[in-house]
């Protein structure tokens, strides 16, 4: 069981709340009243980090409860078993944070903040495992060349997403997250992709799509942004720089 022990009233208030939202049994003590029997983990302000030496302690973050929580129902129900992150790549991939068995965390972001996600999941963990699913090729590899401080495995992801049933939307990209951390992968270091050109069309539409001339960028900024190495935005800002910015010219057939 989670024992909260504190005097710190922003401690006890974020870490109790987030505790309640999760529906987790857990108690609530005095710094020093003596444990209960059942305890398997007390959670605790700066002040009272050292006052349990004889169950695991959790200090809390009052600025992050919801980690604090994580780390605590990590102790309880992962049985110490490795941290694994599996992510099911795509414009918003989804990610799943499994301690052992247990899921602690999911989360679905833009692809351009999943790099800081996992970093921060991966952060306190010892010896964190992040599994990519090998789909969506541009993606998966531009997370897989940026995460260089996490060991990296590319996961076959056949069959990783369920059926959804009614009510269930938008949940697929995290299922499929949690099926790809609990399997096996291949370790990567690196994962270089040529672009199809059915791939960089898609990307010069989408740039095409967001310029306010209705100007697509090309092929060269079309590879950069394949291979992560420039947004759609920032490849519009060269190709913008490149020329002279303004609209394209009325057509001359045109009366």
């Amino acid at each position: 069981m989670i024992v909260v022990a504190t005097t710190d009233f922003e401690v006890y208030h974020g870490v109790v709340n987030e505790l309640r939202d999760r529906g987790t049994t857990f108690t609530t003590i005095e710094p020093d009243t003596a444990l209960p029997e059942q305890a398997t983990v007390v959670v605790t302000g700066a002040d009272n980090a050292d006052a349990f030496a004889d169950v695991p302690t959790i200090v809390a973050d009052p600025d992050d409860p919801r980690r604090t929580v994580d780390r605590a129902l990590a102790a309880v129900r992962g049985n110490g078993g490795r941290t694994v992150i599996g992510v099911d790549p795509g414009k918003e991939p989804g990610i799943a944070v499994l301690t052992g068995e247990t899921i602690v965390a999911t989360f679905q972001v833009p692809l351009g903040d999943a790099v800081d996600v996992i970093q921060r999941e991966a952060a306190e963990a010892p010896s964190p495992l992040v599994r990519i699913g090998d789909g969506s090729r541009l993606e998966s590899a531009k997370l897989v060349n940026e995460l260089d401080t996490v060991q990296v495995e590319l996961v076959d992801e056949t069959g990783t997403t369920p059926y959804l049933g009614t009510g269930a939307r938008g949940m697929g990209d995290v299922l499929a997250a949690v099926n790809i951390a609990r399997l096996e992968g291949e370790v990567v270091d690196a994962r270089e992709i040529e672009p199809t050109e059915g791939e960089l069309q898609v990307i010069k539409d989408r740039s095409r799509e967001r310029s306010e001339h209705n100007r697509a960028i090309d092929e060269v900024l079309a590879r950069r942004v394949a291979a992560g190495d420039l947004t759609v935005d920032e490849a519009l800002a060269e190709h913008r720089d490149d020329g002279d910015g303004s609209a394209p010219p009325d057509d001359p057939d045109e009366s």
